[in-house]
């Protein structure tokens, strides 16, 4: 089951902020470890969610607190505007624009402007994705590394993703949350910041971690995006989970498998903190 958690950890410390941009706020939340000082990693997330669901507080039911308490990095999670209301490009507008506020404040918000990450669970696994294309096309901001989780990128059935059953995200749930998301996009024409698994360069790309499991829809669509990472040269991971479902990390983080990818990907988090840096423009 779930641990439906809202409130963060005693050794932690949370701020709600609001930016403005394009006319709208974007309210955010910024997590720290208490007593932290000097400047350290900085982490935008982003919620799952199907794009039509969710909020900023899920950070803490992820992955995303625990690398507060055990790194000390400073996380900013988004809560963008959602699809039911909102189709793309808003959410991922709100996103982005948070990312340039992280750069744009790195100083205030006890950042290390060479160390800026970012990473998100299912539909925010696809922001993740997205976000790191387009700071790549732009040159606004060099991501250090990039952590998109089990990641909703193909509006295409892939085989895994076509007649899938399985609880929590299935092809049906992944159908409707698709067209919802979508709508307002040519279907022959989908941008690679909408469905990141449309894009064909994939050179320069930050270094990237992912885990995935065999049952779920988004099994082939995340080996297709790390096997693509690889063939372009960017040091792309991923790890596969037999016989689990979609975000079994999140319904069940203390069962033994869910333990294993959890260690995993702070062992690989770990690892960027001390291999992965890239200085600002």
């Amino acid at each position: 089951m779930v641990k439906i958690k809202l409130f963060p950890d005693k050794d932690v410390l949370a701020e709600k902020i609001t930016i403005k941009a394009d006319g709208h706020k974007i309210p955010l939340l910024v997590l720290r470890k208490k007593g932290s000082t000097g400047k350290v990693p900085g982490v935008l997330w982003c919620h799952g969610g199907g794009y039509a669901t969710g909020m900023k507080e899920m950070v803490y039911m992820g992955r995303a607190e625990n690398l507060v308490k055990k790194f000390g990095v400073v996380v900013v999670s988004v809560g963008y505007r959602l699809s039911a209301f909102h189709p793309y490009p808003d959410g991922f507008n709100d996103c982005y624009a948070a990312l340039l506020y992280l750069k744009e404040n790195a100083e205030g918000l006890g950042i290390r402007d060479d160390q800026i990450m970012v990473g998100g669970e299912s539909a925010g696994g696809g922001l993740c994705a997205a976000l790191c294309m387009k700071a790549r096309d732009t040159g606004d901001v060099n991501i250090a590394f990039q952590m998109p989780l089990y990641p909703m990128i193909d509006n295409h059935d892939t085989d895994s993703s076509r007649d899938n059953h399985a609880k929590v995200w299935n092809t049906k749930r992944n159908h409707q949350a698709w067209a919802m998301y979508l709508r307002k996009i040519n279907k022959d024409n989908v941008p690679v910041y909408a469905a990141p698994a449309r894009q064909t360069d994939y050179r320069n790309l930050p270094p990237t971690y992912t885990f995935v499991c065999t049952a779920e829809p988004f099994l082939d669509e995340t080996k297709t995006f790390i096997e693509n990472l690889q063939e372009a040269g960017v040091d792309a991971t991923l790890d596969i989970y037999e016989g689990m479902y979609h975000a079994f990390d999140m319904y069940e983080p203390d069962s033994e498998i869910s333990k294993t990818a959890i260690a995993k990907f702070e062992e690989k988090f770990g690892y960027a903190i001390e291999h992965y840096f890239t200085s600002q423009n």
